[in-house]
């Protein structure tokens, strides 16, 4: 399985990708004519039979999520979209959102109506300023050519959409946070039940989407559930987009069906940078945890990854050769966790302090073999014990790297701090320990 599948990438090397006319050229906005021509139930069920799942991070069936909306309950819907793409090494939704923003702004026309929501919603992150310009500038013209707004598409269906720019918080990215920042208040996570389907935005039924996930949605209508699930594996349908980053020749955006493997996306990146081999990965962003180069051949799908110890995610593929030091990746990490916990929850805002103060000593050659074990029951005491999931992804770099790479923080141990010598890409020369 060599062969990208390009649908959302489809073109974006075009020069105006992102304008509304180039979108239109290539049958955009066709598909929301069709689903309007259906009824609303029936658009749901097209989306459930397709397979789609979450590209966000869960994976969780998106037609599923829709059908939970309780229909006639004479309440506001809302649709909400998690643009707020800040997991690191995940770069997915950006390059997505400057090639081709109607694409999104189509998906969600076609989910507001399925759902019956006439008010939508974009969270996007206030760092990335070109693009809340280009989405912005999208929604205006998709306003001008009456898409949007009142009796859109010359029907008797409404849809208000609005973009709202967050403040760089990394907790808003739990959708429950998200939503209690979309409302004005501070970005933490909510207790659940209830859930956003039931109680979400301003307490009214609320589906909250990733951007691939809403944005895939307009092929699937427009070629039916059939083409879509003929891609990828038998639980993991259709095409994603994996973030190839790190020590690689052509890092990028690789758009091919779920269920490929690393060795097959290095294959079409050009491989690891030449002259290295590859040590560790990220199978789906730094939260997920690690693998090795024993796992370039794990199917890269929701089963595949967890049947290997991990998580899909975000698919992120971070990948690291043996010039990195492990501990010190694991500790920048975790200071990115510490320092964006929301401080909600006792594990994770008293965790993620503790975990950086012993990791930073490990790193520096100081404690001993038993500082391991501290980190290993710091990890178990935070994991399933946190208010989300920041707390449990904070958690699984640190016990995936302790399994795989113990030696290594030992050897920091023995020789008084790093023996990693990035001038002479030698590393363990004086500890005299194999990194690979």
């Amino acid at each position: 399985m060599t062969t990208l599948t390009p649908v959302l990438s489809a073109h974006w090397d075009e020069k105006d990708s992102f304008t509304i006319d180039a979108y239109k050229r290539h049958g955009g906005y066709k598909a929301v004519e069709k689903a309007l021509a259906m009824e609303p139930d029936a658009v749901i069920q097209i989306v459930k039979d397709s397979g789609l799942r979450g590209r966000g991070g869960a994976g969780f069936p998106t037609g599923m999520k829709w059908g939970f909306i309780p229909q006639g309950d004479d309440k506001e819907h809302y649709l909400v979209v998690n643009a707020d793409e800040s997991e690191p090494g995940t770069c997915k939704d950006t390059p997505l959102l400057m090639a081709n923003p109607h694409v999104l702004i189509e998906g969600m026309i076609i989910a507001s109506y399925a759902i019956r929501a006439k008010y939508a919603f974009i969270y996007i992150r206030g760092e990335v300023t070109h693009v809340v310009r280009r989405v912005q500038q999208a929604i205006e013209d998709a306003y001008k050519a009456g898409y949007l707004g009142k009796g859109i598409f010359k029907t008797e269906t409404d849809l208000e959409l609005v973009l709202h720019v967050g403040a760089g918080a990394y907790i808003c990215g739990e959708e429950t946070a998200l939503l209690d920042s979309l409302e004005g208040f501070r970005g933490q996570p909510r207790l659940r039940p209830p859930f956003p389907a039931i109680a979400g935005l301003y307490a009214r039924p609320t589906v909250v989407n990733n951007v691939e996930s809403i944005a895939s949605v307009p092929s699937i209508i427009a070629n039916g559930a059939e083409w879509f699930s003929s891609m990828g594996t038998e639980k993991s349908k259709g095409m994603t987009l994996y973030s190839l980053s790190g020590h690689v020749t052509r890092p990028g955006q690789f758009e091919a069906p779920l269920g490929i493997t690393l060795r097959e996306v290095l294959e079409l990146a050009g491989g690891v940078r030449a002259g290295h081999e590859i040590k560790f990965w990220t199978p789906g962003g730094s939260s997920t945890p690690l693998f090795t180069a024993a796992h370039l051949d794990t199917p890269l799908d929701y089963e595949g990854v967890a049947a290997a110890g991990s998580m899909l995610g975000t698919k992120a593929l971070q990948i690291f050769d043996e010039t990195t030091c492990v501990v010190r990746a694991v500790l920048r990490w975790t200071e990115f966790y510490k320092h964006e916990s929301c401080g909600k929850c006792t594990p994770c805002r008293e965790g993620t302090w503790w975990l950086v103060q012993i990791l930073r000593d490990l790193e520096n050659g100081k404690g001993t073999a038993a500082d391991l074990d501290k980190l290993l029951d710091l990890c178990e005491n935070i994991l399933g014990r946190s208010f989300c999931a920041l707390g449990d992804g904070a958690t699984s770099p640190i016990t995936s790297s302790i399994q795989y790479f113990r030696d290594e923080y030992i050897a920091h141990l023995t020789n008084g701090g790093c023996p990693f010598d990035p001038r002479a890409a030698t590393l363990f020369a004086t500890a005299g320990v194999d990194a690979k």
